[in-house]
């Protein structure tokens, strides 16, 4: 390999790392995982090629629904998970109160970020960029290595400006014995 391109592959690299901290862990290791094996490391055929879609797909809506997840702690020391409604935390329990919990604008715009930057993840990686187009010239390469720290920008400022409250699936609430008591009410 040439140095040239190690060094778009390393800032490459860096970039998504900073964009990996901005999505889910698991749903990133999973196409982390699966990647490789549905591209056939890059040389995909045309059910690799569907295989890879549907993988992306999933994902995606992954990251999207997990900005709509929440949990919360009861008195008895229990998490309860659920997805964020106008009305607050679907299911439902008689006994909380959860309207503080209802869907809110920077809901969207974390999802949307989310989804943008899993995009740039999942559409610019190695197996990927050789799977679904492999004619990614000299240009391509400068754009492997410009996208991702921009949109990295991009979403971490946003990330910045709309902070996430949420404690959804995989983020327990932090909440401890007095925040439970104060839901409760």
């Amino acid at each position: 390999m040439s140095k040239t391109f190690k060094a778009i592959r390393d800032r490459t690299y860096s970039g998504v790392g900073d964009l990996i901290k901005l999505l889910p862990t698991g749903t990133v290791f999973l196409f982390q995982f699966l990647n490789p094996v549905l591209t056939n490391n890059g040389h995909c055929l045309l059910i690799n090629k569907y295989l890879t879609g549907a993988l992306i797909v999933v994902c995606a809506f992954s990251c999207c629904f997990t900005c709509f997840t929440d949990s919360y702690r009861t008195r008895d020391g229990y998490v309860h998970y659920g997805v964020a409604t106008m009305k607050g935390l679907w299911p439902d329990s008689s006994s909380v109160d959860l309207s503080s919990k209802r869907l809110r604008v920077g809901d969207f715009v974390h999802a949307f970020f989310s989804l943008i930057v899993f995009s740039v993840i999942s559409l610019l990686d190695a197996n990927t960029v050789n799977c679904f187009y492999p004619g990614f010239g000299s240009t391509g390469k400068i754009f492997l290595m410009v996208l991702p720290p921009v949109i990295g920008v991009i979403s971490g400022a946003v990330f910045t400006v709309f902070p996430s409250r949420r404690h959804g699936i995989g983020n327990p609430s932090d909440h401890n014995e007095d925040d439970a008591s104060e839901i409760e009410k």
